[in-house]
């Protein structure tokens, strides 16, 4: 896969590690507890994660609008301010067992701000989702980016094409990922056999390895990446044979809760002989 020429891609070659949420299935998701994990134990080479804006106008670290499935809080995250998310305990529901035990709870794990994040790992490289679209949530995002001095090493981007679009237009050195309509435009195009649509905003294809049963990555996708240099990331694979078809097809990268089996399997992939 050639490298694009954005900064963002300097050193890198695939198949890179990806944390989603950290590595959601070994701590608790989108925490600083998570971020470590996946770094220190797995060598992860990017982090995936997602952001929210506060009732106060901060960033937060967080997938979810509510807080009901991953803290011991209710309510909308934009109803709070960030002080009062981060009195939350981030890791009460996480379980590796089913609900059987719960070693984060109590921890003081809690919600990190975006800045937080930013600064606990700053030589590293994020994949960052702006997830709502909030009037102006775009400039607080491109200020936070720019102040932290993370717009090399950020890409980003929205599932939302309005919301992608905002992103393009305040932070046009950034590396952006396709939006949801672009990027289906785009894998449509190449399936159909037709020209794909010529958008120099976007350069990462992050993408479900499947749409019901069809298997998306193939090797029309593969080849039309290349062609327009592009980069694709696969998500969300957890599943060992996977890990090892896309490691051997060459895709950019790989999005995974189990960063300790993408980690091996990439390690055995580099292994001589």
């Amino acid at each position: 896969m050639p490298l694009p020429k954005h900064p963002y891609f300097l050193g890198l070659s695939p198949t890179l590690h990806i944390a989603h949420r950290g590595g959601s299935l070994l701590a608790p998701e989108n925490t600083l507890a998570a971020f470590q994990r996946a770094v220190e134990h797995y060598h992860t080479q990017v982090l995936e994660t997602d952001v929210h804006l506060t009732r106060d106008g901060e960033l937060v670290v967080a997938h979810d609008a509510t807080l009901e499935r991953c803290t011991d809080g209710v309510g909308a995250v934009a109803d709070h301010t960030l002080s009062e998310l981060q009195r939350l305990d981030a890791g009460y529901f996480f379980s590796p067992n089913g609900g059987r035990t719960y070693p984060f709870r109590g921890q003081g794990v809690r919600m990190p701000s975006l800045r937080e994040l930013l600064r606990a790992f700053p030589g590293l490289r994020f994949n960052i989702e702006v997830k709502p679209d909030v009037p102006g949530i775009e400039d607080v995002f491109a200020q936070v980016l720019r102040e932290e001095g993370a717009l090399e090493r950020a890409c980003v981007g929205s599932e939302l094409d309005e919301v992608g679009e905002r992103l393009a237009r305040v932070l046009p050195e950034a590396c952006h990922f396709y939006p949801r309509e672009a990027l289906a435009s785009f894998v449509l195009a190449v399936r159909a056999g037709e020209p794909t649509p010529e958008d120099p905003r976007y350069t990462v294809l992050d993408m479900p390895l499947h749409f019901g049963e069809v298997r998306l990555v193939d090797e029309a996708l593969l080849r039309a990446v290349d062609a327009h240099s592009r980069w694709l990331n696969v998500w969300t694979v957890d599943d060992p044979k996977e890990m090892r078809r896309l490691v051997a097809e060459r895709v950019g990268g790989i999005m995974t809760d189990r960063p300790d089996l993408l980690r091996q399997i990439l390690d055995d992939h580099q292994k001589p002989g």
